[in-house]
């Protein structure tokens, strides 16, 4: 990270901002990974005053967050002392509950996975079946680490849904959760403290904290079909934080059923035609897609993730980006659009749940609208 500090990394002396000082400062102690950061440079990228870094310092020294890290040489005076983060001090459970199986995975505080567990899910079965699975499962994980506290569950299910309340709304295939509240029902399950999300919301979460600043969209195909959409460096959810519902665009009139009871939804024509065996002409399904987010949004990166791209990347990555060209040979944008995959299949949603926990830890909601 360079010395330029931007908007969300300012701090303030104020007492008032005390938690958001200290975020600050967690972050930078993540970002400089083992080698460390001396607290002038603390000082200097904050804004903070030396004082209040060494307040801060002292206090995440003493809650075992922060450990010295060595000294390093001095250009006057006495050699800087280094302190780097404990990634091991603390942990988050992320948790991706799709339609076919779950996966959960327990990190540390640098987002590195400690413990992964996946097993197979019925989402259409009874709501006291499906927290029974996911509990014994974030329970399993917790075990692994008993002796370090867990800051909380991320949950990443499929949307449509109501993320600042964790409600779900109709999920495609499965109107009998329309209403329920997940987010209280696996915190009464759990004991922790519980944020829920899209799942392609999830996924993209962690790409637009470490990705270059910019906008771009993660398209998950998997199960069913998905956006995350990434503008101005933050996950876009929109003001009923519904946005997203990629998959249920419709792109032919007269084309088959979809499970959300429209008819020619890309979700349904790429499903299909994978079901058929014509990736080729799934790849460039989900490319008019694509090109469709770029035309109205303008942005220059499409991220493609999900089990099925992950099955031929190659594949998906060609087709989705051949459509892109075109529609920009013919006047419609997109001529400097890079098409590039997350990788890890599903796995990635999952991690991306457990970032939505310790995103506000360092002070990285990640969250726009």
């Amino acid at each position: 990270m360079n010395g330029s500090r931007t908007k969300s990394q300012a701090g303030v002396n104020l007492p008032a901002l005390r938690h958001h000082n200290a975020a600050l400062v967690l972050d930078l102690l993540r970002t400089a990974g083992a080698e460390g950061i001396s607290r002038l440079e603390l000082a200097e990228r904050t804004g903070l005053t030396p004082q209040a870094v060494s307040k801060i310092t002292a206090r995440l020294r003493a809650e075992g967050l922060a450990v010295g890290a060595g000294l390093r040489p001095s250009t006057g005076g006495k050699p800087r002392t280094v302190l780097r983060l404990v990634p091991d001090a603390q942990f988050a459970v992320g948790l991706h509950l799709d339609r076919d199986g779950l996966t959960a995975v327990l990190v540390d505080l640098a987002g590195r996975p400690v413990a992964v567990t996946t097993a197979p899910l019925d989402f259409g079965a009874p709501a006291e079946q499906v927290l029974a699975g996911a509990a014994d499962a974030v329970r399993d994980l917790s075990a692994a680490e008993p002796h370090k506290p867990v800051l909380g569950l991320g949950v990443a299910v499929p949307g449509p849904l109501d993320h600042r309340d964790g409600v779900l709304h109709r999920v495609t295939g499965f109107p009998q959760w329309d209403g329920f509240p997940l987010r209280d029902a696996l915190a009464e399950r759990t004991g922790l403290p519980v944020t829920v999300d899209k799942d392609t919301n999830a996924a993209a979460l962690p790409l637009s904290l470490s990705e270059p600043p910019g906008d771009f969209a993660y398209l998950h195909l998997g199960t069913g079909l998905g956006a995350g959409l990434v503008l101005g460096g933050e996950v876009h959810r929109g003001a009923r934080t519904g946005a997203g519902e990629f998959g249920h665009q419709t792109l032919q009139l007269d084309g088959p059923l979809c499970g959300c009871g429209g008819r020619g939804c890309i979700e349904a024509l790429c499903l299909a035609a994978e079901a058929r065996g014509d990736r080729a002409e799934a790849a460039r399904v989900l490319g008019a897609g694509a090109a469709n987010l770029v035309g109205l949004l303008d942005i220059d990166r499409v991220v493609l993730g999900g089990r099925t791209v992950a099955a031929d990347e190659d594949a998906y990555v060609r087709g989705v980006r051949a459509v892109i060209e075109e529609r920009a040979a013919r006047g419609g944008g997109g001529g400097t659009v890079t098409v590039t995959v997350a990788g890890g299949g599903d796995r990635p949603v999952a991690e991306g749940a457990a970032q939505l926990v310790l995103a506000p830890v360092f002070g990285r909601v990640g969250e726009r609208g």
